[in-house]
């Protein structure tokens, strides 16, 4: 079937194989481009499917030679419907490892369940006995609960305040005044167990009880920090919220690990676009300036440079790994630098509906948008029949 684009909001409800394998493809070559790292030689990644999961997969097997499980909730392709892009994402990852000679197994199912948690705990015994990487990036808007068995849903809205600022929709162009109403205990509670750090804590509770953890393990869940002008709805929000239970949840990972000489870092991400990211009111907005201000200093990255960075500059660097006064690696460091949210803020009251064309990088938005569905990319034809129903045996639902 010939595969297109089909928008509802801000969601793409369809995802192009060729597309996704040829992202995937990309990100490999530019990992090894940088050269191997001296990192972790089994990997277990939760939410390893897109964006900075699949990139931390990516980063392991390609940049260290290392051995990855993945665990993932995607959607399989039926015959006349797409798979979700993460399905592909991961189905043309496997391909790539087999063809490097990686070992590369992935489980799709809720990641939140003790169902799942255990099917990875038997398939890590099984095959690897033991990581030495755990990375968590699991970005889901639902929870079940396993213990309680309450679906908790979170919210994206402001503390205390009604907040109002400028947002732009990125489809058309057009900047418009935006304003969310402040969200009520209930809502903050359950971001902050959906979105917080309980799921990470129980993942690593399982892990170690099980054995599964080599001496010195460590494991890296990801977070975002961000600007003033966003954070009466990101850090100062419901998200916020459950960012700083994450970030606590660290520390006391790091002390249940005390007698395998383990540690947990939290590291702070840079702005990019996702799913998740262009649903946030005022985000795309600032996205699109900051992308084009570091385009334009030479500092801007994706998912894969990032993590690649990450990786061989921080967590596998000679030395103790680098942190903040709050412990966390900051990776959002070329983002933050007081030069280019000085140029940002400058920028920020003066952008219209006709002028950010000019003044930010829409189209860089939008392009980087198409491609998280497998659209957009040199090399694909996207006017050829292509062949919805790309299955990999390995990936176990």
């Amino acid at each position: 079937m010939i595969i297109e684009p089909r928008m509802r909001g801000f969601i793409c409800l369809t995802a192009h194989p060729d597309g996704c394998a040829q992202s995937v493809k990309n990100q490999i070559a530019y990992v090894k481009s940088k050269g191997s790292i001296d990192g972790a030689k089994k990997v277990l990644v939760i939410g390893a499917s897109t964006g900075f999961g699949l990139a931390s997969r990516i980063t392991s097997a390609f940049g260290s030679g290392a051995a990855t499980i993945g665990v993932f909730f995607e959607k399989e392709p039926a015959e006349g419907k797409t798979a979700t892009p993460g399905w592909y994402n991961s189905a043309a990852f496997e391909v790539e490892a087999g063809k490097a000679g990686l070992y590369a197994k992935s489980i799709n199912g809720d990641a939140f369940s003790n169902e799942v948690k255990q099917q990875t705990i038997d398939l890590i015994k099984a095959d690897l006995g033991q990581v030495d990487l755990v990375i968590y990036s699991l970005a889901s808007p639902v929870r079940m609960h396993p213990v309680t068995g309450v679906l908790h849903r979170s919210v994206l809205k402001p503390i205390g305040n009604t907040f109002t600022n400028k947002t732009v929709d990125f489809h058309t162009g057009n900047v418009s005044q935006v304003s969310i109403e402040p969200a009520s205990q209930e809502d903050i509670d359950n971001t902050v167990v959906v979105m917080g750090g309980e799921d990470w804590a129980m993942w690593m509770e399982a892990l170690k009880a099980a054995g599964v953890l080599a001496n010195g393990a460590t494991t890296v869940a990801y977070s975002y920090i961000g600007p003033e002008v966003t954070e009466a709805v990101y850090r100062k929000g419901t998200i916020g919220r459950a960012k700083d239970h994450l970030e606590a949840t660290a520390f006391e990972i790091t002390d249940a690990l005390k007698e395998i000489n383990g540690k947990a870092y939290v590291s702070v991400n840079k702005a990019l676009v996702t799913q998740a990211s262009s649903a946030i009111p005022v985000i795309p907005l600032y996205i699109s300036l900051l992308y084009k201000i570091m385009k334009a200093e030479g500092v801007h990255e994706g998912c894969i440079e990032q993590i690649q960075r990450l990786f061989a500059e921080r967590l596998y660097a000679e030395g103790t790994v680098p942190t903040d006064e709050k412990g966390r690696i900051r990776i959002d460091d070329w983002e933050m630098r007081e030069d280019i949210q000085a140029q940002i803020k400058a920028l920020w009251d003066t952008a219209t509906t006709e002028n950010l064309s000019q003044i930010g990088d829409l189209a860089g938005y939008k392009q980087d948008f198409l491609n998280l569905f497998g659209f957009g990319f040199d090399g694909v034809d996207y006017q050829a029949d292509a062949n919805e129903l790309f299955l990999v045996p390995s990936i176990k639902s």
